[in-house]
């Protein structure tokens, strides 16, 4: 397995878990009052933009030649950096 197919498993794998962690925000929101459910609402929308700008990144990631891998790698990086960070402050929000 090549590095490139090696980070590409590792960012499919965390794009399901980041997608499980936006179900279970979703199911709490729906069952908050609803001043909260605005607030969760406007999380959630940041969480959904973040997580299909990632999706980006990897389709992109993957559709690259080796030659270019490097620098799109870069880009999901940042991009993982990103939504890790949100992910983080969701939660310390929903909890």
């Amino acid at each position: 397995m090549t590095d490139k197919d090696a980070y590409t498993k590792k960012l499919e794998a965390q794009m399901k878990e980041w997608q499980a962690n936006i179900d279970k925000m979703r199911a709490q929101a729906e069952k908050a009052q609803a001043d909260a459910q605005v607030q969760y609402e406007e999380q959630l929308k940041d969480l959904r933009a973040k997580r299909d700008e990632m999706q980006a990144k990897l389709d992109e990631l993957q559709r690259n030649q080796s030659a270019a891998w490097n620098d799109v790698k870069a880009g999901a990086d940042k991009a993982w950096d990103d939504m890790s960070k949100a992910m983080q402050d969701a939660w310390k929000r929903f909890s």
